[in-house]
């Protein structure tokens, strides 16, 4: 049994069945959601389908993270369970082990994909990089 769980959380539908996932079967254990903010993400407006200002990305990605954690802290009230959040900058499969390695974690649990399309394709599987280069059991959500 891990002692501290990381849930890669970006809001998306497979990364709100990880957290479930997280809070069900590890109900006494302490549970961090980790979003990463992708500079990739400065070029490639996932969001609002063009290029944004320079300017604008960083803080309309703090705005993002902030609502997604939000999300995260609702659905893991409603289940009357307590949750970290955290946002890294970065690569997000890099920042998601590093995270873990830095922070004693000792369990991942992630969902299979947040992108799809054009995305995922030129930004590879997250999940698939965690998976492979992580030192600590990770669970993935499909």
């Amino acid at each position: 049994m891990p002692d501290n769980v990381l849930v890669a959380f970006d809001g998306s539908p497979l990364s709100e069945r990880a957290l479930a996932y997280a809070i069900e079967n590890f109900p006494d254990i302490p549970i961090t959601a980790i979003y990463v903010i992708n500079p990739i993400d400065s070029v490639i407006d996932v969001e609002g389908g063009g290029l944004p200002v320079a300017a604008d990305w960083y803080d309309n990605a703090k705005d993002r993270a902030t609502r997604i954690h939000t999300t995260a802290t609702n659905l893991a009230a409603e289940r009357d369970t307590e949750l970290d959040t955290v946002t890294e900058v970065g690569k997000p499969a890099r920042a998601i082990i590093e995270y873990a390695d830095d922070h004693d974690i000792d369990q991942i649990v992630m969902g299979s994909h947040g992108r799809s399309g054009i995305d995922r394709t030129l930004l590879g599987s997250v999940a698939e990089t965690v998976t492979r280069r992580a030192r600590i059991p990770v669970t993935i959500i499909s």
